[in-house]
């Protein structure tokens, strides 16, 4: 069997921290592998379009940004197949099908959907208001729609931050009841999650249990290096470290979190200078060493902020130059684009003549059933 890779994002923004550690990064590690036959990257316009329905141009612009982000950051467009979902109507074919497998209690037991619901603000009941009035059966019927762009593909392989996981056990419950339905026909994939468990689910520069756009808690993988230093100086650490002398905690303690998810050991040498101060002076090693330090006490916020900084800044320069580059050319972005959905087509196409076929709703190909 081939080893496929499908993943994606929704352009409902530029592409931040939490994507680039939760699956952007390994999905450029796993590009250059070599260890996968096809590797998928899609846009998921028509999943933002759930629940942004009343603001299409919100969507429309943002898919640029995205497909900056993704070339910027790494990905390959020699390697991998960058598309549109909403190109590709297949995909929605598929979503049909599936809806026949899937009960509603079990869509109202998924945890990322009712997290999400209540992110977002839906009501459970629609009471006739225009503000929030109960969930869109579109946003609803996520997991069912996240399902067929998985199987369209035969994706072995999803790569996904943690927060991912029930979608994709409910994408593996409906392939189980259509192979049990109808035979063998679709592929049962398995999640990869990242190996840093820091990297699991980053949160936002608030403290929040996660980086999201709506909360505006986001560092952008094209903010400016000014724009980084600044949210990393606004960021929540341990609220009981009111004096630098105080001992600090470090579980919990969000400038933390983000070392153990981007600092390396050559960063206590590149950035030593940042651990230098009027009445003090540090020299370390290893993470491990800057914890103790603060815990013990005497270590300032401001030292670990801007060292965060350095490490965040050093990351994403080579991602800005990039897309500065990119910017130039707009057209051949596009470009990149529809070749990548005209490949993305062909193979759901073929993946949906399967899935006719075991429905047996293939009619006009099925001879016995015509009599020739």
């Amino acid at each position: 069997m081939a080893k496929v890779i499908l993943t994606g994002d929704r352009p409902t923004g530029r592409l931040h921290l939490g994507h680039y550690v939760g699956s952007l990064r390994r999905r450029v590690e796993l590009q250059e592998s070599g260890g996968f036959d096809k590797i998928f990257i899609m846009i998921a316009d028509a999943q933002a379009l759930t629940d942004n329905a009343d603001n299409p141009e919100k969507v429309r612009q943002n898919i640029i940004q995205v497909a900056l982000d993704y070339l910027s950051a790494g990905l390959n467009p020699d390697k991998v197949n960058i598309f549109i979902q909403s190109m590709v109507p297949q995909l929605t074919e598929l979503t049909f099908y599936y809806m026949n497998l899937v009960t509603v209690q079990r869509l109202q037991r998924n945890p990322t959907v009712k997290q999400e619901i209540k992110l977002r603000g839906f009501s459970e009941t629609d009471d006739g208001s225009e503000k929030k009035a109960g969930t869109p059966v579109g946003f609803f019927c996520y997991p069912i729609s996240q399902a067929a762009d998985i199987t369209a593909f035969k994706a072995t392989t999803v790569p996904v931050g943690e927060d991912q996981e029930p979608m994709l056990e409910q994408c593996r419950e409906i392939v189980r009841k259509f192979n049990a339905v109808y035979g063998p026909t679709l592929v049962e994939p398995e999640i990869l999650l990242p190996e840093n468990a820091a990297c699991l689910r980053l949160p936002g520069t608030d403290g929040k249990a996660k980086m999201s756009k709506s909360l505006g808690n986001c560092i952008y993988l094209s903010d400016s290096a000014e724009e980084v230093t600044r949210k990393v100086k606004g960021m929540f650490t341990d609220p009981g470290h009111l004096q630098v002398s105080d001992p600090g905690k470090v579980e919990g303690n969000t400038v933390f979190t983000y070392l153990d998810a981007f600092c390396k050991p050559e960063h206590f040498e590149r950035f030593a200078s940042c651990f230098e101060g009027r009445k003090s002076c540090f020299v370390f090693h290893n993470l491990d060493e800057v914890k103790a330090q603060y815990r013990a006490g005497g270590l300032g916020d401001m030292m670990l902020k801007n060292f965060l900084a350095a490490i965040l800044n050093d990351l994403l320069e080579p991602m800005r130059q990039r897309r500065a580059e990119l910017e130039k050319d707009l057209p051949a972005v596009w470009e990149i684009l529809r070749k990548g959905t005209e490949v993305a087509e062909e193979e759901a196409a073929a993946t949906l003549k399967d899935v006719r076929r075991a429905m047996r709703i293939d009619y006009f190909d099925d001879k016995e059933l015509i009599g020739k």
